[in-house]
Order: C-alpha cells, then structure tokens, then sequence
C-alpha cells in the first residue's frame, strides 16, 4: 500500500521540513518490509482568495481532486475522531492486507479542510481538539506513521 501525505502549503527548508522528512524516511524504511511501498509528500498552494471561506472552497476542490485518484482518503481535522497510535497502526495494517492500494492524509492549510473535502474523506482523523499550525501537523503525522510502522514490526520505538 502506498501513503500519501497531500497538503496546503509549502513546508519550507528548516527544522520542521528536516523532522519531517527525517521520520518519513524512517517510515519508508521500516514500512518496506511490511509491505507499505510509499510514503509520498504532495501539496498545493495556498489559496489567494481574499475570504476565509473561498480560500477553503478553493483548497477543497484542488485538494479534492489530486485526493481522488484511488484508495481511501483520511482527513485530519480538530472535529476528527480521536485514535490511538495502535489503533492507526492496525487501520494501516488491515487496509493494506485488505488490498487498499492507497492511503491519501489530507492536511489542510491555516484556513483548516473544507466540507468538500471532509464529505469524501473516508475518515476524519484528529490530533487532539486544539488547533495546530499546518506545518506541524504534517510532522506529527509523519512520526505517527513512523511509530505506526514500528508498531506493526515489533521494533522497541513504540513503548507505550
């Protein structure tokens, strides 16, 4: 199964982007033994529209449409459901055994995910009811998939 992490906005060279790619590299090498073939970054400029609520139409149907290209679609929003890192773990797991061919993570930009997009979501994830910036957001995910892959192989990284 391949997992894409599609969001709005760059994550520009820094410390954020290094953690990010640091943990995904991890998750890469990891997942590859059990079977996760990918874990891809795609993101989309921020909206240019002058109000709130047309930047987040606008990111949703661009979101949207690079989102529906196969596989199940998870969007993170502070509304989401709540999971632990096991239960993220055996998701991943049983859809990829299920045959899944993809996992999409949407992340939405500092407007946060339309309805547009969270109507198609298969499910809405949350990282806990506070709101994030969309930087770390995306390395808190990444390290989520980290220790979901670290989980599923056994290795000592997830000690909870």
């Amino acid at each position: 199964m391949d997992i894409d992490l599609l969001a709005v906005g760059r994550l520009k060279a820094g410390p954020e982007r290094a953690l990010c790619d640091r943990y995904l590299e991890r998750a890469r090498r990891s997942g590859s033994r059990l079977g996760f073939r990918a874990f891809s970054v795609s993101e989309i400029a921020e909206s240019r529209a002058a109000r709130g609520a047309d930047r987040i139409a606008d990111e949703a149907e661009r979101l949207n449409g690079l989102a529906g290209k196969g596989g199940k679609i998870i969007g993170l929003h502070a509304e989401g459901e709540l999971l632990t890192s096991e239960k993220l773990a055996r998701t991943l797991s049983r859809d990829a055994e299920a045959g899944q061919p993809r996992t999409t993570f949407v992340i939405g930009g500092p407007d946060g995910l339309g309805e547009g997009i969270l109507a198609n979501a298969d499910f809405v994830l949350s990282f806990g009811r506070m709101t994030w910036p969309h930087q770390l957001v995306r390395v808190l995910l990444a390290e989520q998939l980290y220790r979901a892959m670290t989980i599923l192989s056994g290795h000592p990284y997830h000690r909870a």
